[in-house]
């Protein structure tokens, strides 16, 4: 039997051999069906906490050191990895432990993804956002960009509910950086966010130290989001994509990780309430 279809059947010593290790799994909030096929996703990765024969406890999502709590009876999109195999589950979030981690049930099997898409099962997919990069020349410079950022998101929000109202400059504002390179975000976590550059891109990277970065949640936020980040690591896979692993950076202006806090917050209460109400109908 190939490897990759024994450890298909042995999914439950895979996801194990992950909690042993102290290792993570991916979870998604699932799109309700009516919800705009233009959206995109956002993926936490968290780590394992316990798992027994019905469950998987794992830490709540977080990003920019805030918690994004999953209510009981959320649909989840989950997946779990091992090198360069991947496999996609459905599940659902439990009641919260004394702890406050966050319950999963365990799923009855899992898929696992082909190499062409690596996001996307039959189970369940998962749309990546794209993210506008740019090598940061000078880090003080971001201050008046993420002002001119936050005040453009208002804008396209107050554009939206007031129609009528005066477009918005829509050419945003950058700070001091070199060529621009796109990417996708894989994952965040609580300090920081995983991206994925095709290597047509990938010289981006080269000689960066900060990334400056526009997030690209539309249609269910107003207008990219700006953020600045620390790359740490990289490594290249067998596709010669490079996975980049970035430390979120607000040092230059504390001020602009609230609004980004909240814009995300907003995000994931609108799609948890999406789902109940589909749920309801």
């Amino acid at each position: 039997m190939p490897a990759n279809r024994s450890r298909t059947d042995r999914w439950r010593d895979c996801l194990w051999q992950i909690y042993e290790r102290g290792g993570a799994i991916e979870v998604s909030l699932a799109r309700p069906e009516a919800a705009d096929p233009a959206g995109h996703d956002l993926v936490w990765r968290v780590k394992i906490a316990r798992m027994s024969e019905t469950e998987i406890t794992v830490d709540q999502p977080a990003a920019f050191g805030r918690t994004f709590r999953l209510e009981a009876g959320a649909s989840v999109v989950a997946a779990m990895s091992i090198g360069q195999n991947r496999w996609m589950f459905r599940t659902r979030a439990l009641p919260s432990p004394p702890d406050g981690r966050l319950r999963l049930a365990m799923p009855e099997q899992v898929e696992r993804c082909q190499r062409r898409s690596y996001y996307r099962a039959s189970t369940g997919s998962v749309a990546l956002p794209p993210v506008e990069c740019w090598n940061l020349l000078d880090p003080a410079s971001v201050v008046g960009a993420e002002v001119a950022n936050e005040a453009l998101v208002r804008d396209m929000q107050r554009l939206r509910a007031e129609p009528s109202a005066p477009a918005p400059e829509i050419e945003p504002l950058l700070p001091d950086v070199g060529p621009r390179f796109t990417a996708e975000l894989v994952n965040i976590s609580g300090g920081g966010l995983g991206l994925l550059v095709p290597p047509s891109e990938a010289a981006g990277l080269e000689r960066a130290r900060f990334l400056w970065m526009r997030l690209d949640l539309r249609p269910d936020v107003a207008a990219p989001i700006a953020m600045t980040g620390r790359l740490v690591h990289t490594h290249m896979d067998s596709a010669q994509n490079v996975h980049a692993g970035l430390a979120f950076e607000f040092g230059f202006h504390p001020g602009h990780r609230d609004f980004v806090i909240r814009e995300v917050c907003a995000l994931v209460t609108r799609l948890q309430a999406a789902q109940s109400a589909s749920q309801a109908a």
